[in-house]
């Protein structure tokens, strides 16, 4: 018990040095910009000082290898795609009422059991909840039809993959070059349909326009790196309405937050940089060393 206190008292004092730098006059008082839309500081004290004060969701994130600014930068994401979503839901027509809410916290066990294993309140797990039935909605409403075509090819190292995702981009003749020399790590032309391949549709690969090119680390214990540069984006795809509707919810959160990807690109995402950079990869923010990789959008070739 003394030890987990003074891990408290540490987070405390670490807590408050997080929440009070700010990134330049623009960024003064802010977590996050989006768009033109900020975050205060103050509401993201406010649910770390929440999650402080409950030593049991301390022990977990303690125990996950986790500390504070972990934290702080799950909430600021949360914040993120929370202003997005609702922006994007309103966009679409998309309502969700009290009643839809509360059927979903009663389905997934109730609030006392969510509110165990969340860094919210009851207003804030509302909300979280509330934000996933708009994306699953939106999955709902273009998952059927579409589909992605990509170029991909692997490599071994960060600056490998930096160099075959600048060749890419150019689409050019080295492009080509480069796909006839790695015939054995490399594919032209795949196809990804996002009603046969959920879990890929919740990826970067399906949030990337036509022409973007992106390089990433699927796994940073592992050396590999993936090259793609979409080609193709279908929404009007064949698909089987059947294998549409066995998708599951959790994919449907994942395929609709991955559509927020293209908007958090135009809107910009501009981080308070105690905190970290957003990466498009995860769609999260991450400290600034410890980004997936990188995105090139169209047009650099």
């Amino acid at each position: 018990m003394r030890r987990q206190v003074g891990w408290v008292v540490a987070t405390v004092t670490v807590i408050g040095a997080v929440v009070s730098g700010c990134g330049g006059p623009s960024q003064a008082g802010s977590a996050v910009i989006v768009g033109s839309d900020a975050v205060p500081l103050e509401l993201v004290q406010s649910r770390l000082d929440a999650v402080l004060a409950r030593p049991e969701l301390v022990a977990q994130v303690t125990e996950q290898g986790g500390g504070p600014a972990d934290i702080a930068r799950d909430i600021v994401t949360r914040e993120v795609l929370h202003g997005l979503l609702e922006e994007q839901g309103g966009a679409a027509g998309i309502v969700i009422s009290d009643a839809d809410v509360d059927a979903a916290i009663v389905e997934r066990g109730g609030a006392e059991v969510l509110l165990r294993s969340t860094f919210s309140d009851l207003p804030g797990l509302r909300d979280r909840v509330r934000d996933e039935l708009i994306a699953a909605e939106l999955a709902q409403r273009s998952v059927a039809g579409l589909s992605v075509t990509a170029d991909l090819v692997a490599a071994t190292s960060r600056e490998e993959a930096q160099q075959q995702a600048e060749v890419l981009a150019a689409d050019g003749p080295e492009a080509e070059a480069l796909f006839a020399a790695n015939p054995d790590t490399s594919v032209r032309d795949m196809v990804y349909g996002a009603v046969t391949q959920p879990d890929v549709a919740g990826t970067v690969l399906f949030g990337t326009p036509v022409g973007g090119t992106v390089l990433f680390q699927p796994d940073p214990q592992q050396a590999s790196w993936i090259v793609f540069r979409v080609t193709d984006r279908r929404t009007d795809a064949p698909s089987d309405p059947a294998a549409a509707g066995q998708i599951s919810q959790e994919q449907l959160v994942a395929i609709g937050e991955r559509m927020l990807q293209p908007v958090a690109d135009s809107v910009g995402i501009r981080v308070n940089p105690r905190y970290g950079v957003w990466d498009p990869i995860p769609l999260r923010v991450v400290p600034e060393d410890q980004m997936a990789g990188e995105t090139l959008p169209p047009g650099l070739g």
